[in-house]
Formats: C-alpha cells, sequence, structure tokens
C-alpha cells in the first residue's frame, strides 16, 4: 500500500513553478516498469511534451481519468530493451486498432514501419488522444478477428490472391469506366476530375502488373519456401537473388498505389459529392473508397504480415 501511495502525486497541492520539476525528479527516480500516477485539475498534455523534449521516448502515456474536475495520467518508465511497436506491428496484433488508424488518416501499411508517435509528428495530430483511443479498442466489444497472423504462409498466398487481388481484378474496370465517364460530363465544373481520372488510370497499370508479378513470381516462391521448410529439402536458388530482393520491389509499389489513392481523397474532399453530382459520381466516389478501404488491408497482409515472415522462414 505504501509503494502504491508513494507513486501518487497530487500536483495541485504544489506551487505552479514547482509542478513539472517535483514532476521529473519523480519521474527520474523510476525504476524501468515503475509508474507514477499524477493528479491534476486540468489536462497536463503540455506535460507529455515537456517529457518527450527533455527525456526522450522512455515513457508511455496513459489517462486513468480526463476530467472535468480530474485528470489522472499514468506515466510509466519503459524499460531500456523495450523497443517501440510500429504501426505495423499493432495492427498485426490487434487489427482493430487500425480503425482508429484509419479514422485519423494514419498509414499502418505502407507506412507500417514508423512508431505511432513519428506519424502524429508528421501529420500533426495530438498523439496523447490517439493513444488512448488506442487502449480503448482494447475494450472494444467485437467479433473475434481473422487470425492473419496463425496462417501457414502458403494459405496466406492464397488468401490474398482468392480475396484481395480478386476484387481488385473485378473492381478496376469499373473504376476506370467511371472515372471517364465523370470526368467526360462534369469536369468542366470540376476540374480536379481530370487528375483523378489519371490517377485511377496509373492506379489500374500499377496494380496490374504488380498482382501479375505477385502471383507468378513471389508467391510461388513462399510457397516453395513454406514446402521445402515442411520436408526438410534444399531449395534451389532463385534468379532473384533472396526474397528480400522482390519485397523491396513490392512494397516500393504498394507505396506508389497508396500516396496515389491519399491524393484522389485528398483532391476529392475525402469523396464529398459537389450539389451537382449525378448517381454515377456518387458510385465513383463510393467504390473509390471501398477500393482504398480494401487495399489497406490488402497491403497490410503482405507488408507487414506475409513480407517479413518469408524474410525470417528464408534465413532460418
Amino acid at each position: 500500500m505504501n509503494a502504491t501511495i508513494e507513486n501518487i502525486l497530487n500536483v495541485t497541492l504544489l506551487e505552479p513553478r514547482q509542478k513539472h520539476p517535483t514532476i521529473f525528479v519523480r519521474f527520474d527516480e523510476l525504476n524501468e516498469g515503475e509508474s507514477l500516477i499524477i493528479h491534476n485539475d486540468h489536462d497536463p498534455k503540455p506535460l507529455y511534451y515537456q517529457l518527450i523534449g527533455e527525456r526522450g521516448n522512455i515513457f508511455s502515456w496513459e489517462y486513468l481519468e480526463e476530467g472535468p474536475e480530474w485528470w489522472k495520467v499514468k506515466i510509466s518508465k519503459r524499460n531500456l530493451g523495450e523497443k517501440e511497436e510500429t504501426l505495423g506491428e499493432i495492427a498485426v496484433k490487434d487489427l482493430r486498432k487500425a480503425e482508429v488508424f484509419k479514422k485519423y488518416g494514419i498509414d499502418f501499411c505502407c507506412g507500417g514501419k514508423k512508431t505511432v508517435k513519428e506519424a502524429c509528428a508528421e501529420k500533426g495530430l495530438d498523439v496523447t488522444k490517439i493513444e488512448q483511443e488506442l487502449k480503448l479498442a482494447d475494450k472494444s466489444l467485437t467479433s473475434r478477428p481473422i487470425p492473419y497472423t496463425e496462417w501457414s504462409l502458403d494459405f496466406l498466398c492464397d488468401y490474398i490472391v482468392n480475396t484481395h487481388h480478386s476484387y481488385v481484378k473485378q473492381s478496376l474496370p469499373d473504376l476506370v469506366t467511371y472515372a471517364t465517364k465523370v470526368e467526360g460530363v462534369h469536369s468542366p465544373q470540376h476540374p480536379e476530375l481530370h487528375k483523378i481520372k489519371s490517377l485511377v488510370d496509373e492506379i489500374n497499370a500499377e496494380l496490374t502488373a504488380h498482382m501479375m508479378k505477385e502471383e507468378i513470381v513471389l508467391f510461388p516462391y513462399i510457397k516453395e519456401l513454406v514446402s521445402a521448410k515442411k520436408n526438410e529439402q534444399v531449395l534451389h536458388a532463385s534468379h532473384f537473388g533472396t526474397v528480400q530482393n522482390p519485397i523491396n520491389m513490392m512494397e516500393m509499389e504498394h507505396e506508389i498505389v497508396g500516396k496515389n489513392l491519399e491524393e484522389i481523397r485528398r483532391l476529392s474532399n475525402n469523396y464529398t459529392l459537389p450539389a451537382d453530382s449525378c448517381a454515377s459520381y456518387s458510385l465513383l466516389y463510393k467504390m473509390l473508397d471501398e477500393f482504398e478501404n480494401d487495399l489497406h488491408l490488402h497491403i497490410h497482409l503482405e507488408n507487414n504480415i506475409l513480407f517479413p515472415k518469408a524474410v525470417e522462414l528464408e534465413q532460418n
């Protein structure tokens, strides 16, 4: 009980000029893995940024209570050997948290190697708010997430082809058709449709060639890797060297398509329909929105699960 009391600091009892210095002293006294809970009568968010600036990324910050009378924050000192998770790693562990990333336009698939703090800094987002929503996602009541990480890599390859490649192949012709049609009718009033049509054409060309390379070269090689390990056979050398080489190319192409879709979302003001839009205009934006959402999961499965596991399998 005494240890718990010692780790609670009511800063409202301190003189204003003593608040932050006292918190810093108490934080510095913490051992790795220990926590300090501060009580305040307003949001102590400025303290978060001061801690980051003066101590670095060596702590976690969790709101236990957020007003209106009390703000209680648990500040925990990280273990020095503890590596901060990336966006991709967070999404791999619990895909529900990807909904938080999507809500704020944070790229967890192509940009999955960044940390939450890095992504928020780039987009000017409130990192404390997003980290709190990620913690709340743990408590959300949803159906059991699909166990992508538990699947064998050969099964995951087939799933990606049969689910996501199939969807892309079915959707691209319609996207090109409606982008062309809407541009032809509405571009005099909405010139951004010229660029949207051009970006859709680029996405069509890029993904068509991209999926072919995956289905003919990369995925069959990953399946051979799985089979060789399972049957304790020697894998024949590939013409591209290690699996990391085609993976590097696939990830680069993912980023190109991801940036094109991000630009379409910006040009369309998050797919907001103008007052003079028609049914085709509405359908185009609806299809683009759905296509982008599917592609986020599609790329997440490859960049954050399939590819790292294939590299690890080949090396072991």
